[in-house]
């Protein structure tokens, strides 16, 4: 198991690095700047010792020669400071620019995952891997590419430069040495897992709390505040006992290699003293090497520090790597429409289809709409017509069966050029924050203001535009002011500017009086002339007209005919037309 954390581990470190790579040249400005300022760091001890030995006793200090000594030690002092100030420079370079690629690696994941996946995890969890995890990466990298190429510079120098001035003294340092690396990987080891726990359970958190703040409303009407505040308070109370788990693991890593450090600072004092007692060094040389080896163990600490933010980001990075890895959409189909009028054949044969295996929510369904044709899916919540939907437009591939359009099989069809001919208005108005125009011109950003305000007319949405302060540059965001039914003509709107060759309304006016129903339906009358079209609807008066009808019910078609045939045939549809003028 070890083992295979190990190599998994080492996997994701190597991929990491992947993404520093173009960054190579910074990188080498990092180890440049560190040679610099450590040599620097390490001459410094050297001047001083030398001063040292200038005043050893009362009446033999010679100050003539310390002076010049002096300017040297701040004129080192300087320049080794200005070179760790570029080298954090690069080093913040470098990691901001890497984050920045694994952001933007990430978001383009996002678009090209099938739906499939975002469906099966929690949106907070997905949001945190692209936020708090790719942070968490970039602290970890700005700390660790400084002060890992420092440290290494620093202890092969001190260790030169020890041997240099007493090879048996150096021998102890050296010696006791393992005991603080073995620590740091004692550590180590224990606290990826924790730090992996942690930022899963944060992901938990973030999920929760995003779906409390979008469905605020719901929580209120229900009165569920105190259930939801003890839900997130159960999940920050473990987010806090995994945090203050992994943060006492690897805090245990600095105090630990201190210890340590101490021990080989104690020694070469000690033995300093004998041999300086012994006439075999100088006072200027044991203050010099005492420095030394308190540089030499100082990068032992900031490693082990490094190690354990570098388990966090490894936790992390793992986490990223799995979304990043996620397979994409198959979208190599070499399939062409024929050139393509006003409107498309759609045909299902015998699809089934289920979100999870073993559990089909569509059983063998079969139906063709004409070009040009209506065709209407009634039937009751959860009976699968949006989900007949969402394998139309290869939001899913069915199970078992055939999709065609014009007779082509769909999944031959590269997705955009599918859906870029397939107009969708569902019963959710999503709008994004920008302004009026801006939404209404999202599926044909090139379109003129003429053109946007024509599909406004068209969807009976533009008298209540042009009532707004700045009318079409009125800037939607948040609670913006516009009701739930106005919201839902500007993507009526959208949909009727893209002009596209089929229609799918699902629910579309579900968010709409009965009086702005009557006013809108014209409008949609219009855009369906000539058109095949799709409609799902929970009142009679938006699927009267529809050539056909389909009743569904768990999946499964259970009657098929026109309004007045499938009324007449007094079945599930005319029982279903019974509540209130509504069919589910």
């Amino acid at each position: 198991m070890k083992k295979h954390i190990q190599r998994k581990n080492a996997g994701v470190f190597r991929r990491l690095l992947g993404f520093v790579k173009p960054r190579a040249g910074f990188v080498a400005g990092i180890v440049a700047f560190a040679l610099c300022q450590a040599g620097l760091a390490l001459y410094i001890p050297i001047i001083i010792g030398d001063a040292v030995d200038m005043a050893v006793a009362r009446g033999l200090v010679d100050l003539g020669g310390i002076r010049p000594l002096l300017i040297r030690i701040s004129a080192a002092t300087l320049v080794s400071a200005s070179c760790g100030w570029l080298m954090n420079l690069c080093a913040s370079r470098v990691a901001q620019g890497t984050v920045k690629d694994i952001r933007r690696a990430l978001f383009d994941k996002f678009l090209r995952v099938p739906v499939s996946f975002i469906d099966s995890h929690p949106r907070g969890d997905l949001l945190s891997r692209i936020t708090a995890d790719v942070e968490k990466i970039s602290d970890a990298l700005i700390q660790g590419f400084a002060s890992f190429f420092s440290g290494v510079v620093t202890i092969i120098g001190t260790i030169a430069l020890m041997l240099w001035v007493s090879p048996a003294i150096t021998l102890i340092v050296i010696l006791v040495t393992p005991l603080s690396l073995f620590v740091a990987a004692f550590i180590a080891k224990r606290s990826f897992t924790l730090f992996r726990a942690q930022s899963e359970t944060a992901g938990s958190l973030t999920g929760f709390a995003e779906e409390a703040v979008s469905a605020h409303d719901v929580v209120k009407t229900f009165c569920i505040e105190e259930d939801i505040a003890g839900s997130y308070a159960r999940t920050n109370a473990e987010l806090n006992r995994r945090g203050l788990r992994a943060q006492f693991i690897s805090a245990i890593t600095n105090p630990s290699t201190r210890f340590v450090n101490g021990l080989v600072y104690s020694a070469v004092g000690i033995f300093g003293s004998l041999a300086v007692i012994g006439g075999g060094f100088t006072v200027g040389r044991l203050s010099a090497f005492l420095s030394y080896a308190n540089q030499y163990t100082k990068p032992f600490n900031e490693i082990s520090g490094i190690v354990a933010e570098l388990q966090a980001a490894l936790a992390c990075a793992s986490r990223v790597f799995e979304l990043l890895d996620e397979p994409e959409i198959d979208d190599s189909g070499d399939g062409r429409l024929p050139a393509n009028g006003t409107s498309r054949a759609i045909g299902f044969d015998s699809v089934s289809f289920g979100y999870r295996p073993g559990k089909q929510v569509i059983h063998n369904v079969s139906f063709r709409v004409e070009p040009g044709k209506r065709l209407a899916l009634v039937g009751p919540t959860g009976c699968g017509k949006t989900t007949l939907i969402n394998l139309l437009m290869r939001f899913y591939d069915p199970d078992e069966g055939l999709i065609t359009l014009d007779g082509v099989d769909i999944r031959s069809i590269p997705r955009d050029k599918l859906r870029s001919g397939v107009g969708m208005v569902l019963q959710d108005s999503w709008l994004f924050d920008g302004t009026i125009r801006d939404n209404i011109a999202f599926g044909r950003p090139g379109a003129s203001d003429a053109d946007v305000r024509a599909a406004a007319k068209a969807a009976y949405a533009d008298s209540f535009i042009r009532r707004l302060p700045l009318g079409y540059d009125t800037v939607i965001s948040g609670d913006d002011g516009l009701s739930a039914g106005q919201r839902q003509l500007l993507c009526i709107a959208r949909m009727l500017l893209a002009n596209p060759s089929a229609l799918i309304l699902d629910e579309a006016t579900s968010s709409i009086d009965t009086r702005t129903e009557l006013l809108i339906q014209r409008g949609i009358e219009k855009a369906m002339e000539g058109r095949t079209s799709i409609i799902i609807a929970h009142r009679l008066s938006t699927i009267r007209s529809a050539d056909e009808i389909i009743v569904m019910r768990e999946g499964r078609i259970v009657e098929r005919g026109s309004h007045d045939q499938l009324i007449a045939a007094r079945g599930a549809y005319y029982e279903l037309s019974k509540a209130g003028g509504t069919v589910n």
